[in-house]
Parts: C-alpha cells; sequence; structure tokens
C-alpha cells in the first residue's frame, strides 16, 4: 500500500519522548480490507528494517516485545479494522503512542505488549494487514525515529560559577523546602505559646480578714464578792 506511517503532529505535547513516540493512526489506508482483518503496528531498528519478514504472524516469539531488539522486531496495537473508520468520526482520536505499556513489558503471555522501547533508536514502523492465515498488505516503512535522550548527569550545562543546572536547580528546592518547614514551626510555637497563655490566668482569691482576738485571764478580773 502506497502509504508511510508518520509522527503527530509537531505541535502535539509529548510527541517524542526518551521511550515513547506518537505515530498518525492509519485512516483511510487499509479500504479494501476485509472486517476480519486485524491491523498492526511493527516496530523494527532501523538497520533490520528491510529483513523484516511479513509471513511471521504476530503474537509467537519471533515478534514478541519482549524479546526485542534480540528478535529486530515486534508486532503491536493490533486491533480490527472497524476501529479505524473513514472518514474519522467528530472527536475521533486519530494518533497511536507507541510504548505506552509498563505493566506487560515482562510478561510472555503478552508478546503484542506495547512496551516502553529501550534505547533512542533509531527505528522503522510500519502497519501490517494480519487475518487469521497470512498477511493481506502492508504500508511502506517509516522514516527512521530516533528517541530523545536522557541527559547524564556529567552533561548537564554547567554555570558560570561552576556550579550544574541540575545542582542550581536542587539547591532552590531545598532552600524553598527550608523556608515551609520554618514557617510551620513558626506558626507552630505560636499556637502552642497561644494555648498556654489562655490556660494560666486564674482569678486571684479575695483576701481573708482576721481580726486580733485579746484573750482574759480569770484572774485579772476584780474577785466576786461573797
Amino acid at each position: 500500500i502506497d502509504y508511510v506511517p508518520t509522527l503527530a503532529n509537531e505541535t502535539l505535547e509529548g510527541r517524542i519522548t526518551t521511550s515513547t513516540f506518537v505515530l498518525e493512526q492509519p485512516r483511510c489506508v487499509f479500504t479494501d480490507a476485509q472486517p476480519s482483518t486485524h491491523i498492526w503496528l511493527v516496530v523494527a531498528l532501523d538497520a533490520a528494517a528491510e529483513r523484516f519478514d511479513a509471513s511471521t504472524m504476530p503474537e509467537t516469539p519471533r515478534l514478541a516485545f519482549q524479546t526485542f531488539p534480540s528478535n529486530t522486531a515486534y508486532a503491536t496495537l493490533g486491533t480490527s479494522i472497524a476501529n479505524y473508520p473513514c472518514p474519522p468520526r467528530p472527536g475521533d482520536f486519530t494518533v497511536l503512542r507507541v510504548g505506552s505499556e509498563t505493566a506487560c513489558r515482562s510478561d510472555p503471555n503478552r508478546p503484542s505488549c506495547n512496551g516502553p522501547l529501550p534505547g533512542p533508536g533509531p527505528y522503522r514502523v510500519k502497519f501490517v494487514a494480519w487475518d487469521n492465515v497470512t498477511a493481506q498488505a502492508q504500508t511502506h516503512w517509516s522514516e527512521p525515529i530516533t528517541l530523545k535522550t536522557a541527559l547524564q548527569a556529567d552533561n548537564l550545562p554547567v554555570t558560570a560559577g561552576g556550579r550544574s543546572t541540575g545542582m542550581i536547580i536542587l539547591t532552590a528546592i531545598l532552600s524553598i523546602l527550608f523556608a515551609v518547614l520554618l514557617a510551620c514551626l513558626v506558626a507552630l510555637l505560636a499556637s502552642c505559646s497561644n494555648s498556654y497563655g489562655s490556660s494560666s490566668i486564674f482569678s486571684k482569691p479575695d483576701a481573708v480578714t482576721v481580726r486580733r482576738y485579746n484573750t482574759h485571764h480569770v484572774y485579772d478580773q476584780p474577785a466576786a464578792r461573797l
């Protein structure tokens, strides 16, 4: 089929990452396919793409994700042709993210896993229409697709002061965290101080007045007359 798979529009955020890339769906491409046909995406190493054999069926060890890149190609994202209606319906999601599944990356029972790509590539992709017996049609290979590469710590840009950008960012984050913790501590101390002050207010008891009492002895009194 005279169709070359293409990456999604450049305005799409995350179009290419360190382990994934986004393709346009093959809408209006396999127009002669039978309803029972399934469309698969084949991902191959750039250098080995031309050695791909379409007679190898998907969901078999030779096209399993778990043994890629040792097997140089794998088949994934298989779906019925009915899921690629032509023309697209209003509101349809018309792109495919390759490499978005992580749970099945090591599961041998999921040979068609859409797992994250193991390296920057480059890779090539094509769509193949398989029925239950053989390949019915296939597109051309895409242009080479190279993923982004994560910067190593020793490759980060260095400022004029000799500090790397990563170190500056880390210092800024730690400073912010310290300021937040300090503010929380001050607020906690203020709250405790207010609570202690309100619970320490007591009323002074009234002073008790004690009158002086002079004792009188019997022998100081005049003798009673008989």
